[in-house]
């Protein structure tokens, strides 16, 4: 159920942070800047994707945009498109919006110059292309990236965040019962997605990703989701597991599960998805503030025990990007592991992909968590488990 806020928020024209959330986000990273040693923080989006930009300004990025944060001064945002300039305004309206122009990043440089941005104290959070960094670096010296601080600023959510976080979670639950509902034979993955889209999109949410993958049980080809969806259609005895994430202006949840059509799981399904839920419920139970991610790895063990392996990560740090720790199976490593413990109100996704040693036959299962002094705490309500479809 949501709360009174969440559902003010779904029928606001557009849902905002209170002026305390936002001052204090400001503020802490005011304090993370001058423990850089930086006066002036450039902080940036594109292609759809920024989370920093909406976290300061409540602008959603679309094409472009470039801002900069000076304490104690009113952001100043350049947005690329110019029939992008009005709503930008309407909607971050606490920041001095203006048009890119054929600039962005030429405009940024002289904002910088007025505000008097120093050698060596510029930051920047963000993926800048190279060519921009270098006018940022030929006027003030090599910026500071600031990104690590910004995730560390954003590893810990606040009682808002987690309700916007709530709505996410609510919005991929519509979508994963979108998908079991159409999931029958003869429908193709395509008119999956689109009815994933349908549970969520009129009542005010967001696509994040829906990847769907489906292969039949007697001769399975597909070991995960897929992220680009293909013209196959559904057969009777297939096995479609999907990953999907709904949000409300990027605050998404982040929901895994595995269906059968129309047969129950075959022998070695039947095995891959106890094993996935056995790993699943070993590695919530480690989840509590100051665990170590090396637990998380170690309770994954049983995928291996059982002779399987993992392609996707078994967990990801979430929560207005992906966050670390980003953790794969023992048979699967993402590298060296993280020595930094699990904090109390951080949100990850446990998601393991149990998958054959040849690539071929795989199940998901998963979603978020919150991390609470007790322990992992479900944000979402769709039911844990695989389900047989029939009809």
């Amino acid at each position: 159920m949501l709360s009174v806020y969440a559902g003010a928020l779904l029928k606001a024209e557009y849902p905002k942070f209170s002026e305390v959330e936002m001052a204090q986000r400001r503020s802490r990273m005011s304090q993370a800047m001058e423990q850089a040693g930086v006066d002036h923080l450039v902080f940036y989006g594109s292609g759809w994707r920024g989370s920093v930009v909406h976290w300061l300004t409540h602008w959603a990025v679309t094409t472009e945009a470039a801002c900069v944060f000076t304490p104690g001064e009113r952001d100043v945002m350049f947005v690329h498109y110019y029939n992008h300039l009005a709503l930008a305004r309407h909607i971050a309206s606490d920041a001095d919006v203006r048009w890119g122009g054929d600039s962005t990043f030429g405009n940024l440089v002289e904002e910088l110059r007025r505000r008097g941005a120093k050698q060596g104290r510029v930051g920047v959070v963000g993926q800048i292309t190279y060519d921009n960094h270098e006018k940022i670096a030929a006027a003030f010296g090599k910026p500071v990236n600031m990104g690590k601080h910004y995730a560390n600023l954003r590893k810990v959510k606040s009682h808002e965040e987690l309700e916007w976080f709530r709505i996410g979670a609510w919005f991929s639950d519509l979508g994963m019962q979108g998908l079991a509902q159409a999931s029958r034979p003869g429908v193709s993955e395509r008119e999956l997605a689109n009815a994933v889209e349908r549970a969520y999109v009129g009542k005010g949410g967001g696509t994040g990703l829906h990847f769907i993958g489906a292969t039949p049980m007697d001769a399975p080809q597909v070991p995960a989701p897929r992220q680009y969806l293909s013209s196959r259609k559904l057969q009777k005895g297939d096995v479609v597991f999907s990953e999907i994430s709904a949000d409300l202006f990027g605050y998404s949840g982040q929901v895994l599960r595995t269906f059968f059509i129309e047969s129950e799981p075959t022998p070695l399904y039947r095995d891959l998805h106890a094993v996935a839920m056995e790993a699943f419920e070993a590695i919530a139970k480690v989840l509590r503030p100051g665990a170590l991610p090396s637990e998380v790895v170690e309770g994954s063990g049983v995928i291996e025990k059982a002779g399987f392996t993992a392609v996707d990560d078994i967990l990801h740090g979430y929560g207005g990007g992906y966050f670390p720790p980003v953790l794969g199976a023992a048979s699967r490593s993402n590298g060296p592991l993280p020595s930094e413990p699990f904090v109390e109100g951080q949100l990850v996704v446990v998601q393991p992909n149990v998958a054959t040693l040849d690539g071929k036959a795989g199940v998901q299962t998963g979603e978020m968590l919150l991390i609470t002094k007790d322990g992992a705490v479900r944000m979402h309500e769709f039911p844990t488990g695989s389900q047989v479809l029939r009809g």
